[in-house]
C-alpha cells in the first residue's frame, strides 16, 4: 500500500501538469477570441460553455474517458484518457473567467489607441489585452489543480481511471479497499485516503497564499 500511494503521486502530478496545462491553453485562447471577436462567436462559445456546465463535472469527465480511453490499458493511453477527462470540465472555467478580463480590457484606452496608430489585431489582443486578462489566472490554477486530484480519484474510484496494471492511482486503491473495511481491515485505506486529502490541502493552500499575494488590499491589512 506505501510503494503504491508514493507512485500514486507520480500519477497525480502527470495527470495534473497534462491536465491544467491542455485546458489554461485551450480555455485562454477560446475566451481570449470570444471576448474580444464577440458576436455571434462568442454567443456560440458561451453557450457551449453553459452547456458542458450543465453536465456534472464527474458524468463529463467520466463520457470524455469512456469516448478517448477505447479499452487502452497502456500508462501512455490511461494518462492520456485521464488528462483529457479533466480538462474537458475545466476548459469552460478558464473560457468564462478569460472572456471576462477581455471584454472589460478591450475597453481601455491603451486599446484604443493601440488602433489608432494602426495596431493588427493579433498584436492587440495578444500583446495588450491577453497580458492584461491573465492576472487571476495563478488563482484558479491552483484551485483547479485541487479539483483534478479529486476528479481523478473519483474516476479511478468508479473504474474509470487508469488501468491498475499500467500505474498506480490513489482512486481505484481507495475502490480495492472498501471490501477489506466491511471485512475490519480499515487501514488499507488510510495511505491513499492521506495522499488525496494532502495534496488537496497542499495546492489549497498554495492557492490562498498566491491570492494573498496578487491583491493588494490582502497585504496591506497583513501589514497593519
Amino acid at each position: 500500500m506505501l510503494s503504491r500511494t508514493l507512485w500514486g503521486a507520480r500519477t497525480a502530478l502527470l495527470v495534473i501538469l497534462l491536465a491544467v496545462s491542455l485546458s489554461l491553453l485551450a480555455g485562454v485562447l477560446l475566451g481570449l477570441v470570444s471576448g474580444y471577436v464577440g458576436g455571434r462567436l462568442d454567443r456560440l462559445l458561451v453557450g457551449v460553455a453553459d452547456i458542458m456546465y450543465a453536465f456534472p463535472s464527474l458524468l463529463l469527465a467520466i463520457l470524455v474517458a469512456i469516448v478517448v480511453s477505447q479499452g487502452r490499458s497502456s500508462f501512455a493511453g490511461g494518462l492520456l484518457s485521464a488528462g483529457l477527462s479533466v480538462t474537458a470540465v475545466f476548459v469552460p472555467q478558464y473560457l468564462r473567467v478569460v472572456r471576462a478580463e477581455v471584454v472589460r480590457v478591450k475597453g481601455e484606452a491603451f486599446v484604443d489607441a493601440a488602433r489608432v496608430i494602426g495596431a493588427g489585431h493579433g498584436r492587440i489582443m495578444f500583446r495588450h489585452v491577453l497580458r492584461n486578462s491573465v492576472r487571476s489566472l495563478p488563482v484558479v490554477v491552483t484551485v483547479n489543480a485541487s479539483e483534478a486530484i479529486l476528479t481523478l480519484a473519483g474516476l479511478g474510484f468508479l473504474g474509470f481511471g487508469i488501468e491498475p496494471n499500467s500505474a498506480a492511482e490513489w482512486g481505484y486503491d481507495l475502490n480495492k479497499a472498501v471490501p477489506d473495511v466491511t471485512a475490519g481491515i480499515w487501514w488499507t485505506a488510510v495511505p491513499p485516503g492521506i495522499a488525496i486529502v494532502l495534496t488537496v490541502l497542499g495546492i489549497t493552500l498554495i492557492g490562498e497564499s498566491l491570492n494573498d499575494l496578487t491583491d493588494p488590499r490582502l497585504r496591506r491589512r497583513a501589514a497593519s
